[in-house]
């Protein structure tokens, strides 16, 4: 499984746009998902003046075999700039949509909730018109500090499944599948008009039956965004390819998930979480939510 397909194959980005998001990063101490995870689109994304915000990282207490960012049992305290820096980087990037990730801190007794909040309403003062997505963690099953990050109303829950159940003792051993689902059950609870988003990675032994299951289980929770894509092998010490899923493949589960009431399935081997995260702005316009009539619009 060391040769990757035609179809994993990306194309050199133009690396005068991706150094200027590269400078703007640096300039502020930023950290990105897409550097420290490794993330095969981020040519693609720094080309087009995009990224994914890592805060409170780039180290992470939990060690998933599957991943590229780096563990430390104990990381360093939180930066109480960083909420004001990522909002400076998002209104000099001019981003209409911005998705905000974290490391796993469960050296915190809020899993980092805190931290999503200054971040959330940082970016709300400097950039009104920009729509929020977290990417957040399990927070390890903290209710009140999933509520807590909801208080501050970003239009966007992500969470990923990333995987299917049967696979999480070898791949998130500090994980729980109904843990996870759980916790998309309850933002839907909380906050009904947030959208809820999840993601899978594939390719580590699962089967499309299990496949099916996981979605379905996501439409049960009323999850309205799903995002599938192929897992890559970061290093030879993280968790081997086992099959690379084919572009047809990927089309018929997207079918599949449009057909059992998935607002939007983005479903092709090179699919991340925040791949092309802007377009849930048009999913937004077509499915209108507000908190209250007074709302103001998108």
């Amino acid at each position: 499984m060391n040769v990757k397909p035609d179809w994993l194959r990306v194309k050199a980005p133009q690396w005068q746009r991706v150094g200027s998001v590269k400078d703007i990063l640096r300039d502020l101490n930023l950290n990105t998902v897409c550097e420290e995870a490794s993330c095969p689109n981020i040519g693609e994304c720094f080309h087009h003046g995009t990224a994914t915000f890592l805060i409170m990282g780039p180290a992470c207490t939990r060690a998933c075999p599957y991943c590229d960012i780096d563990f430390e049992k104990k990381p360093k305290a939180l930066d109480p700039s960083e909420p004001e820096h990522l909002a400076e980087a998002v209104r000099r990037m001019k981003l209409n949509h911005v998705v905000i990730t974290s490391v796993n801190r469960d050296d915190l007794p809020d899993g980092g909730a805190s931290q999503f909040v200054r971040c959330i309403e940082s970016v709300r003062r400097l950039s009104p018109h920009t729509t929020i997505e977290v990417l957040i963690p399990d927070l390890c099953g903290n209710w009140d500090a999933l509520a807590t990050i909801l208080e501050a109303e970003p239009e966007v829950l992500n969470h990923n499944t990333e995987t299917v159940p049967r696979l999480y003792r070898r791949t998130r051993p500090q994980g729980d599948y109904r843990r996870s689902i759980e916790l998309l059950r309850r933002t839907r609870e909380i906050a009904p008009w947030v959208y809820t988003k999840s993601g899978l990675m594939v390719g580590l032994e699962e089967t499309d039956d299990e496949v099916r299951q996981v979605m379905t289980d996501l439409r049960a929770v009323d999850c309205d965004i799903l995002t599938l894509g192929q897992y890559l092998q970061p290093s030879q010490k993280h968790l081997g390819v086992q099959k690379f899923v084919t572009p047809e493949q990927f089309d018929t589960w997207r079918e599949y998930g449009e057909s059992i009431g998935f607002l939007q399935v983005v479903s092709s081997p090179l699919t991340r979480s925040s791949y092309h995260a802007e377009q849930v702005r048009a999913l937004m316009e077509r499915y209108p939510r507000s908190k209250s009539s007074s709302e103001k619009p998108l």
